[in-house]
């Protein structure tokens, strides 16, 4: 009975023990899970007895045995060992580290505003220190940048192993391309904008060096052995030029008739553009106000109108071969007008003008019979509109006259006469440089008497007469940007410049085609930089005109209208004493 008591007593104290235990890991489980939910972690873990194992009991049962052997019969307290039921592992997030660099571009509000956290988060958050392996690999970081910004001297091992790579090749390759291109333009690096250097060489300047040739347009099957009879800068895109020429009498299967548009803006020997008619082109001119059309007046009388656009080659549009229209050649075409507002105006040989649409060329507008003094008719082969004159304009003839007219009005026709040629009129231009004086009331004319005239119409006599030529003059234009620049070309191949405020006497420049072939015409680009010249072997040469020619200073206005008032005296004077 003593044993049985103290056994009964013994596992009643283990009991009491097993409970003890298994209420401070209760309260330890709260303690962990209230902490888990501080920190925003609920945990989820089965509310699991802890459990005795087999062992324990038989340990227990053991020591209340050998106690009561022992011979103790009050209560005992037995030592128990736990064991885990089941693991939890929670990781935490190590705190990231963010360290800017230079290309970071963070506002310093910001940063402040995120360093000044309020304290009851700052209370909240649990800090954790970086780890070792994080402050390594920053430290590994940093040395690796400056490794990288010191720069690290090459063998010569490495230097052709770089050499010979792609990479290398390839930037050298298209560097080196690029720096060919700089080299080749003609550009003066040296060139001082003070215009120092340009008083310091003002007299030692040769003539030659203020025009140079820059391209030279010339086709073996359409220009070989063929006139260039006119010229024409396109107004929308000034590196296009066309020419139109006459007939080759040695390809008689070849059309008559060519019109080719040059581009100067790349260095190509073939035409941008050909066309083609069988009649000789006379004339020929961009359509102002339309880039993609070209007209033309031909030998026949027929005007023709070419598309870019259109993948023929010959006319989209002609005249008709009537009374209504041109039966004489027409040497003379020009578009005036506005945008909204504008004709083609053409003049043949036979003293007929005619005003065209150039949507319906099927007949005129409008015509009229250019006849002085109701008897006889102008043979027409050159005609010039003043700037920004739709109305009036000045004709240059067979006879060696000058007439003006109008289109309009009661006095539509021819109304002044100006002789004083003694040849043929080959070229007409009126003053066309806008500025604060307005000279649009100048023209000069070129003749087969060797000279060129500068007239006004206030006048009817010729104001001057410039005679340095030695042979016909073909042709004579004003620049568009300097008032007291013009050009003129003749038989003998010579392109001359005269800018009067410097001397009326002799030339400012002068330059010799290549071969001496007559030159026929002269066109200023728009620009008043580049000049071109056709000639009688069918080549087409650009010339640039050098910067202190070309350009016109501020004074050059006022300095022209005195050269034109000592023109006037001088010309009273010579009248005098002629008298």
């Amino acid at each position: 009975m003593i044993d049985g008591d103290s056994k009964r007593g013994g596992e009643a104290g283990g009991g009491t023990s097993a409970g003890h235990e298994d209420s401070d890991l209760e309260r330890k489980r709260r303690e962990a899970e209230a902490l888990l939910q501080s920190v925003g972690i609920t945990p989820d873990i089965p509310h699991v007895p802890a459990p005795m194992s087999p062992s324990n009991k038989s340990v227990g049962s053991d020591a209340g045995s050998q106690d009561s052997g022992d011979g103790n019969a009050g209560p005992r307290r037995g030592a128990v060992r736990l064991c885990m039921s089941k693991v939890t592992q929670v990781d935490f997030l190590p705190k990231e580290m963010v360290s800017y660099s230079k290309e970071t571009q963070t506002p310093a509000e910001e940063l402040k505003h995120s360093e000044q956290k309020p304290e009851e988060e700052e209370d909240e958050e649990i800090a954790i220190a970086p780890t070792a392996e994080d402050t390594q690999e920053e430290k590994e970081g940093q040395s690796d940048q400056q490794e990288e910004e010191t720069p690290k001297d090459l063998t010569e091992e490495e230097k052709l192993q770089l050499l010979h790579s792609e990479e290398f090749l390839s930037f050298f390759e298209r560097g080196s391309r690029m720096v060919e291109r700089a080299l080749a333009e003609r550009v003066d690096v040296c060139f001082d904008y003070s215009g120092r250097d340009l008083e310091d060489k003002e007299g030692e300047m040769q003539a030659g060096a203020k025009l140079v040739l820059n391209r030279q347009f010339a086709d073996e099957r359409w220009t070989k052995n063929r006139v260039v009879t006119c010229l024409d800068w396109s107004p929308q895109y000034p590196e296009l030029l066309v020419a139109s020429y006459n007939n080759n009498e040695d390809t008689p299967h070849e059309p008559d008739g060519v019109a080719l548009v040059w581009n100067l803006k790349y260095k190509k020997n073939t035409p941008e553009y050909t066309f083609h008619c069988q009649s000789e082109v006379m004339s020929a001119g961009f359509a102002k106000f339309h880039p993609n059309l070209v007209v033309g007046g031909t030998y026949s009388g027929q005007i023709v109108l070419w598309d870019n656009r259109s993948n023929k080659r010959t006319p989209v549009q002609r005249t008709p071969l009537s009374a209504a229209a041109h039966t004489h050649p027409v040497y003379c075409v020009n578009v005036v007008g506005t945008q909204n507002a504008h004709n083609l105006i053409s003049i043949s040989t036979d003293g007929k003008m005619c005003s065209w649409s150039l949507d319906m060329l099927s007949q005129p507008q409008d015509s009229l019979e250019l006849v002085f003094k109701q008897s006889k008719a102008v043979a027409v082969t050159s005609m010039a509109f003043p700037l920004g004159d739709v109305n009036n304009f000045v004709v240059g003839s067979e006879d060696g006259s000058v007439y003006t007219a109008c289109r309009h009005g009661s006095k539509a026709g021819i109304t002044e006469v100006f002789e004083g040629h003694h040849g043929p009129v080959t070229g007409l231009s009126c003053h066309s440089a806008g500025g604060a004086i307005d000279f649009s009331h100048l023209f000069i004319s070129s003749s087969f008497d060797w000279t060129v005239k500068l007239w006004s119409t206030k006048s009817t006599r010729p104001l001057y007469s410039f005679e340095d030529s030695c042979d016909y003059v073909y042709d004579a234009m004003w620049s568009p940007t300097h008032p007291a620049l013009f050009a003129c070309v003749d038989l003998a191949g010579r392109l001359d410049l005269w800018n009067l405020n410097s001397d009326t006497e002799v030339p400012t420049a002068s330059v010799c085609v290549e071969g001496a072939p007559a030159l026929n015409r002269v066109k200023w680009a728009h620009s008043g930089r580049e000049i071109a010249t056709g000639d009688s072997e069918g080549q087409v040469q650009v010339y640039d005109v050098g910067e202190q020619i070309c350009v016109p200073k501020a004074d050059e206005w006022t300095r022209f209208v005195r050269t034109l008032a000592e023109i006037n005296e001088n010309r009273e004077e010579a009248e005098e004493l002629a008298a």
